[in-house]
């Protein structure tokens, strides 16, 4: 894609006065001709595992997440950030499919030399995950999953509840996502009557849901609902009802794969209203998709965009010299941020004892990682008592002359 697009797929969150220590930690390191992190030479090897879709319909997130990680890991390298380790990543394809995810986990655990896990992109692959790499005491942090539950439980809406303490993640959740964007669709937009779908995937459905109580608190009226197979790519039945309920808006809980064709065929049902969705669509592949008929469809994402926020141009410069093919994509910054996370959080745990990892490093590393805290790519990074980010910034971008643009940030006041 062309340099304006990657700029506008970075999703950055803005924050006020990034000391040195984010340009310090957004050197670029050199790359190697095979892709992988710098190995160095001697002391102790540190692996950073990476779990993402690499191939098929997500690659474009997942390849991004997965050299972002590999730029983070060199950087440390490079800086002798922490005496004696060298740091490197293993990669693995989930394909988007949780039962990858898992056999991933599997094979992450039981490679001694992994210290941490960045990943997964899916929240329906985290579930997958989780138990595996809490049971090992392995610590996942992910820079892309925005389902509530996985950090605060399934019945997270009445009583939050951690399960797994290996759990963290650097991107907000739906539960503040899905209701912003209600805010702006009803306040900003001015649109009363929605029509929802989803692909009943953990996201999909989890976003639509809290979209829709906000909406409808707001005073909006749904004018119906409805789900679709997203292995299909034929939603002319659904389109028809959206033209046929009288919504003036159309709300899709899913990713851009689905989005696009479904915004085209409604748009060619005769129903002229704006899908809007959510951070799971926010890709140019989505305006391919959908056609001329996607400008003013609408996407919220995670942070804000990375014009805004010198420490992100410093990465984005850092990645470009890096010779990566792919581009970092929207969870990018997210992504270096998680990896610095985990980086950190070795560091500290190795200079606690002596310079050297302890026999229980991985449970000391979780714990070390509770406790992060810095200004990273995205803005402040650090995580609740949950293991979500305390960072809360949100976007809402439009399709305008066949690209994304930003047209409102901010963070959910409920």
């Amino acid at each position: 894609m062309k340099g304006r697009i990657v700029r506008q797929r970075s999703l950055i969150t803005i924050t006020a006065a990034l000391a040195a220590g984010a340009l310090t930690l957004t050197a670029c390191g050199s790359r190697d001709d095979d892709g992988g992190s710098d190995s160095g030479s001697g002391g102790t090897k540190v692996v950073i595992g990476v779990d993402a879709p690499l191939t098929g319909d997500l690659s474009a997130l997942g390849l991004g997440i997965k050299n972002s990680v590999d730029l983070a890991a060199k950087t440390a390298n490079k800086q002798k950030l922490v005496d004696g380790v060298t740091f490197e990543i293993k990669a693995l394809d989930d394909q988007a499919q949780p039962s990858s995810g898992q056999a991933n986990a599997v094979q992450l655990v039981s490679d001694k030399s992994v210290m941490g896990v960045v990943g997964p992109l899916n929240s329906s692959v985290a579930e997958s995950m989780q138990k595996v790499f809490d049971d090992a005491g392995l610590v996942e942090v992910s820079p892309a999953n925005t389902g509530p539950g996985l950090t605060q439980g399934a019945d997270w809406q009445n009583k939050k509840v951690r399960t797994y303490k290996s759990y963290f993640r650097t991107s907000t959740t739906d539960a503040i996502q899905g209701p912003f964007a209600a805010q702006y669709v009803y306040n900003d937009a001015k649109k009363t009557k929605v029509f929802v779908i989803d692909d009943k995937k953990t996201y999909g459905a989890g976003l639509a849901a809290t979209f829709t109580t906000e909406f409808k608190k707001l005073g909006g009226k749904v004018v119906g609902t409805q789900h679709i197979d997203p292995t299909t790519k034929d939603f002319s039945a659904v389109a028809t009802q959206v033209k046929s309920s009288g919504a003036d808006v159309v709300y899709y809980g899913g990713e851009y794969p689905q989005a696009g064709p479904l915004s085209k065929q409604i748009k060619a049902a005769g129903a002229k209203v704006p899908l809007v969705g959510g951070d799971g669509i926010f890709d140019p592949t989505f305006i391919e998709l959908a056609g001329d008929g996607s400008t003013g469809d609408l996407a919220t994402s995670v942070g804000a965009p990375v014009e805004e926020l010198p420490s992100a141009k410093q990465f984005v410069a850092d990645y470009k010299a890096g010779g990566y093919k792919e581009e970092y994509a929207a969870y990018g910054g997210y992504s270096y941020d998680a990896a610095w996370s985990i980086i950190l959080a070795v560091k500290k745990v190795v200079e606690d004892n002596d310079g050297k990892l302890p026999a229980d490093a991985r449970a000391k590393i979780t714990a070390a990682v509770q406790n992060v805290s810095f200004d990273g790519v995205t803005g402040k990074v650090s995580f609740d008592e949950y293991g979500d980010a305390t960072n809360k910034q949100l976007t809402v971008y439009a399709v305008e002359n066949g690209a994304w643009k930003a047209v409102k940030s901010g963070t959910y006041t409920g």
